[in-house]
Formats: C-alpha cells, structure tokens, sequence
C-alpha cells in the first residue's frame, strides 16, 4: 500500500476512534509496525495527529455518538480483493425477483457490483448500497427510517414501528467484525441492535467474511454460529476455522480469487 493511501487510513482512524494503535494501523493496512510508527511520526511533525505512547491520538477529538468501528471510507480498501469475490459468491446465491436484505459494511457493499443486472427486491440500512442500487441497477430498494451514521454510512433506527417489519426476505446477507467458538461478532450495540431486527425478517442468515475475520475478536456476540446458514469467506481460511464452522453445521462456501481475477481481467479488457 502507498505512503498516501497509509496516510488516509490513519487520519481517518483517529477521527473516528480518537486514539489508535500502530497494532491498529497496521492489521488496517497490513504494513510493518515499523513502517506505521515511521508514518505516524511524520503525521505528527506535519501537525495532523499527535503521537502517544503505542499509537497516535487525534488533534480535534471526534464527536460524541459516533459507533465503534471502523470507518466505511478505512474499511473499505482493505481487502478488498477478498471481499469482492465473496461479494460475487454471495450474489450467486439469488434468483430473479428474490426479496433479500444487505446489512451496511464493505464487504456487503461489494454485492451491488455484481447486481445491475438483477430484478431483485432489497432491503438495505446502507446509504452507500442504496445510493449505488438506485443509481445504476433495475432492482426495487427500500431502506429504514432513522438516523444517517456518515462514518459507516448506516441507517440506524431505535423504533420498533419502522419499515423493517414490513419487509420479509428469503435472505439475510451481513459482515462482521469476527467470527469465532462462540458465534458472529460486531463491535458496536446499536449495530447488533438493528441487525437482530433485521435477522427476524429473513429464512436464512449469510456471513459474509474475509479469512482475517476468523482471527479477531470483540466483546459482543450478535448470535451463536448454529443460527448461521452459511458463511462464505476466501480460499485464506484456515483448516481450524474450516471445522470450527462445519461442526457448527453451518454450510461453507470458499470464494474463488482466481475466477474473480479472471473477471476483472475481463471487464477491463
């Protein structure tokens, strides 16, 4: 990754969580500690961060109500080749006038690349899937009332009377923060909040993850691993998760990056 784009990552970073790790930084952007404590030191000399002890602290703290996270604009260059061929994985699993719902994050965000051609009915809290569906593809979007978080570009309801209700689905397509033992992982409460509700409105539950997620964990568990249909994930998972989600009963599905690489190829051919 670039100097530059390492540079965005971390001011973003520490607008949005007020004091981060080089241990942060560098999972975020999968360069050497060295190489972040290198870039956090010349943040610093130009005024932009301040360093501390292990990380680096924001010059301006950001506002209260923010959720915890990541966000969207940090998130979504990691990778991201990972999270395009699940995106297409996932996108493989409907048909033609399917009812389905795509919780906010990037990795979901990757489906609307695959769906212009589809006729689907979709049930989105994301602003940036909604925006993008409206835009460039012919399927019908519905999207809750409520509050617009710009950071992770969710929209996050606390009423029970919202649209939601009203909108039943074949399937529920989500990322998360990890996936581990005792079940799928999020790291903010209002995040699993919203997405319990929404899991009351589909037949199945999709997970969407990216092999790195199998490796973290956070404090907050939104449902145990056997109320997962399936999870979908890269050819980087390990054998330990691989059983870990079979014994859970759970169906897996392995992305393939050479057949989206192909792809890729293609369209810019």
């Amino acid at each position: 990754m670039h100097e530059r784009e390492r540079h965005r990552i971390i001011l973003s970073a520490v607008q949005e969580k007020s004091v981060v790790t080089v241990q942060d930084i560098s999972e975020l952007t999968e360069a050497s500690e060295a190489t972040i404590r290198r870039d956090i030191a010349a943040l610093h000399v130009q005024g932009k961060i301040r360093r501390v002890r292990g990380g680096a602290e924001a010059v301006h703290p950001p506002q209260l109500g923010n959720l915890a996270g990541r966000p969207f604009r940090v998130s979504e260059s990691v990778n991201s080749d990972k999270k395009r061929a699940i995106a297409r994985a996932a996108v493989d699993l409907c048909d033609p006038g399917d009812a389905i719902i795509i919780n906010g994050g990037t990795t979901t965000f990757q489906m609307v690349h695959f769906m212009a051609a589809h006729r689907m009915q979709v049930m989105t809290n994301s602003f940036a899937i909604a925006e993008h569906l409206v835009k460039h593809s012919k399927n019908t979007v519905t999207v809750p009332g409520g509050v617009i978080y710009r950071e992770q570009s969710l929209i996050l309801s606390p009423f029970d009377n919202d649209a939601i209700r009203n909108f039943y689905a074949r399937r529920f397509f989500i990322g998360a923060q990890g996936v581990g033992p005792l079940g799928i992982m999020e790291a903010d409460a209002q995040i699993i909040q919203s997405e319990q509700k929404l899991m009351h409105q589909a037949d199945e539950l999709i997970v969407m993850v990216d092999s790195s997620k199998f490796h973290r964990r956070s404090s907050l568990i939104l449902c145990p691993l056997d109320r997962v249909t399936t999870v979908i994930t890269d050819e980087g998972v390990s054998d330990e998760a691989v059983r870990m989600i079979e014994d859970a009963g759970v169906k897996l599905v392995v992305a393939s990056m050479v057949s989206q690489a192909r792809e890729d190829s293609s369209s810019v051919a």
